[in-house]
């Protein structure tokens, strides 16, 4: 559990150069390189800038940390769901 929270904190980290937000550039780079196997979509430009868009909750064009959390825990939910076979909406 620790090397996976390493894990996703180094990579925010070195996607953003250092900085507190990943901007569209680098979301986009993320994405493809470290999404592209869970994602259908992942080297589709236009949608992963509306995933992005979708993401940004303060409208400030960027992603941060928090903001990737969301998406994290949106994959890990429906890489659970996929695993164990149920859906949480059905409940």
């Amino acid at each position: 559990m620790e090397s996976a929270i390493k894990t996703v904190v180094t990579t925010f980290v070195g996607s953003s150069k250092g900085k507190e937000n990943l901007d569209g550039g680098s979301f986009q780079k993320l994405v493809k390189k470290q999404l592209g196997g869970m994602m259908e979509n992942a080297n589709v430009s236009s949608a992963v800038k509306e995933m992005q868009n979708g993401l940004d909750e303060n409208n400030d064009g960027k992603v941060s940390f928090q903001e990737y959390l969301t998406l994290i825990g949106y994959l890990a939910t429906s890489l659970s769901e996929r695993k164990t076979g149920s859906n949480a909406d059905a409940s």
